[in-house]
């Protein structure tokens, strides 16, 4: 499958600032332009997003919130950036943060959900997996009116979810035409040069070696179809 009919609103849950951008970055610029209200969730305050073993981890919070909201910016995005400030790396799918999930679903009434693959094999990073699930646990508990009653909010059901980050995509969006914006909100993060994209020493011509590994990985999941860039996803439907 391709190419859902622009959606009225998405929203895109994450475990650090970045993820959104890597995993479905393009997309989220060519829904914006076309003017679907994007939102952004962040489960984790990215704290250990770094390699300095002297870094203020505190500043570093405050800088990744910054990075991260002027990389939905660049994406065009006009929704709102959220954020759950659970510790980097501790992130789980207790029923405290699900609620949390919910609330956000309930408030931004998304079309389609964007989210981690929580079922991909051998994955290392326990906060990808528990933000997955978080997602698709979210949205169960957004639907349904007996979870959650104190919020007091009005349930909602989204049309469609996209797991990123998987093993058996199904889904493919036509991003031709939107792969700069994703570069350029990827660089937003600045403070993740060193550790995610190999940017240290030459940032000009390191950028551009960055700039073609994602180009490269776009033409990957567009191989077989007929257009250039993409980005895959597992769809999900009933929901």
């Amino acid at each position: 499958m391709t190419d859902l009919p622009i959606p009225e609103r998405a929203l895109a849950i994450a475990a650090h600032p970045d993820d959104i951008e890597f995993e479905c970055g393009a997309t989220l610029a060519k829904w914006s332009a076309a003017g679907c209200e994007v939102h952004h969730l962040v489960c984790t305050d990215g704290s250990k997003g770094t390699w300095d073993e002297n870094a203020d981890t505190v500043a570093l919070v405050d800088i990744r919130k910054e990075e991260q909201r002027e990389a939905a910016r660049r994406l065009g995005a006009t929704g709102t950036v959220w954020f759950l400030d659970q510790v980097d790396g501790e992130l789980t799918a207790e029923l405290a943060i699900r609620r949390e999930v919910a609330r956000v679903i309930r408030a931004t009434r998304p079309t389609v959900v964007l989210g981690h693959d929580p079922w991909k094999r051998w994955r290392l990073h326990p906060d990808h997996r528990n933000a997955g699930f978080l997602a698709v646990e979210g949205i169960v508990a957004a639907r349904d009116p007996f979870f959650f009653p104190e919020l007091e909010m009005e349930r909602h059901r989204p049309d469609t979810l996209l797991l990123f980050e998987t093993e058996e995509p199904d889904h493919v969006e036509d991003v031709t035409g939107f792969t700069e914006p994703k570069v350029h909100a990827l660089l937003a993060h600045e403070s993740q040069f060193e550790t995610t994209m190999v940017i240290t020493d030459d940032p000009d011509t390191e950028s551009a070696a960055f700039r073609d590994r994602e180009l490269a990985q776009m033409r990957d999941h567009a191989a077989n179809h007929p257009f250039e860039f993409g980005e895959a996803f597992k769809r999900i439907d009933e929901l």
